[in-house]
């Protein structure tokens, strides 16, 4: 069931944007095949994985390579997206 907040942060033409945690600590060189997602890590030895997500087919391409990889998913977050952070995914994934 979606609830309506999730239902506001959709917007067909930008994708939403999603916090993605997982246990352990994931290099920054799987950004790219992660769909350009910034790969960061928190303080206890998990790696955050945000970004703008265009579509849910994108989603679950996203999750099944973080199954892929053997990672054990703990959280999936979307986020409100500005223009600024718009801008950012559109220069880096052009």
């Amino acid at each position: 069931m979606v609830d309506k907040k999730t239902c506001s942060l959709i917007d067909s033409e930008a994708g939403i944007e999603y916090e993605i945690k997982v246990k352990g600590l994931l290099k920054e060189h799987w950004s790219e095949w992660m769909g350009g997602l910034n790969i960061t890590h928190d303080s206890q030895g998990n790696s955050l994985l945000i970004g703008v997500v265009p579509d849910q087919a994108a989603l679950h391409g996203i999750l099944a390579q973080i199954r892929d990889l053997g990672l054990t998913l703990i959280s999936i977050t979307p986020q409100d997206i500005d223009d600024e952070k718009l801008d950012e995914y559109t220069e880096r994934n052009s």
